[in-house]
Parts: C-alpha cells; sequence; structure tokens
C-alpha cells in the first residue's frame, strides 16, 4: 500500500464545499484518507486573479498505481467542474487535485513528475504540508518539508482558516 501526499486547491464556485467533496470522492475512489491539513487561504500564484484560493493537502493510502492515482484524481477533478485551459499554465479552477509525492518514488514521465517539481517554491503547499509531516523528506532534493519551507522565497501570504 502506498502513501500518497495530495494537494487540493480551488478558487471558483464553493470552494470549501468542493474541498469536503473532492476527499470525500478521493477517500471512495483512490485510497482511505489517513490524514487531512487545515485549511489555507491564499492569493492565486503565478498568475493575477481577485478570487483567492482554499488549499489543503490530504494523506492517503491506495494500492492504485501512480499513473492510475493521476487519472482517477483528474476524472474527479472533471467531474467537480474543473476546465482546463489549453493557452494558460495557471488560471482560476473549481479545484485542483496534485499529487505532491507518492511514497518515496521518483517519477519523470510526460504526464506526470512526483514528487511534483514546484513544491519547494510554494508556500501554500509547504505549510499545510509542514502542519502533517514535518520531517518527510523530500525523495529528490533530501531535505524536509522544515527545511523547505525555510529556504521557499515565495512571499505569497498563506492564513490558515479552518
Amino acid at each position: 500500500m502506498a502513501k500518497v501526499f495530495f494537494l487540493l486547491g480551488g478558487n471558483q464556485s464553493d470552494r470549501n464545499g468542493i474541498l469536503t467533496q473532492s476527499i470525500a470522492m478521493i477517500d471512495r475512489e483512490i485510497g482511505k484518507v489517513c490524514s487531512e491539513s487545515s485549511i489555507y487561504e491564499t492569493d492565486a500564484w503565478g498568475f493575477d486573479c481577485n478570487d483567492k484560493f482554499l488549499n489543503k493537502v490530504v494523506v492517503i493510502n491506495t494500492d492504485f498505481t501512480p499513473h492510475e492515482v493521476l487519472s482517477k484524481a483528474q476524472a474527479i477533478e472533471n467531474r467537480l467542474g474543473r476546465i482546463r485551459k489549453k493557452d494558460a499554465r495557471y488560471s482560476s479552477r473549481t479545484i485542483d487535485i496534485d499529487i505532491l509525492f507518492y511514497d518515496n518514488e521518483i517519477i519523470n514521465t510526460k504526464d506526470l513528475q512526483i514528487p511534483h517539481p514546484r513544491i519547494q517554491e510554494r508556500n501554500f503547499a509547504l505549510i499545510p504540508l509542514l502542519e502533517l509531516d514535518r520531517n518527510y523528506l523530500h525523495p529528490t532534493l533530501k531535505k524536509s518539508i522544515e527545511q523547505l519551507l525555510t529556504e521557499c522565497k515565495d512571499s505569497l501570504d498563506v492564513r490558515k482558516i479552518a
């Protein structure tokens, strides 16, 4: 059984309701949710937008392969109204489900990169990760979440709301 860390986030529609729905769907369809961080509110990262994001990290145990987890997560995103814009790397969305870590595996394929390649650049990922496992060692950078957060140059305000 694999341990998977997901980062969930969205800034459209009923943000809290969609987070709750996505966690229930992940638990039913991908693997048992073991732990959840608090919910954090942030400005958009990587693009300009007035609508704030809600973000949260959840940890699950699963028997599915990394590519199966990706496929199932994207299906959940689609069912919850996620629309991918081909011309924009970052944009507003109802929900985004990113695989941050899958055990200690390192995967670098066209459609899947694990660990997520920008964890160390994003306070909105590191702060909820820190809440769940500050000593977790990034498999490629060989640094703890706490070390990554200390070194992160992201100035985006991450505010705990629940």
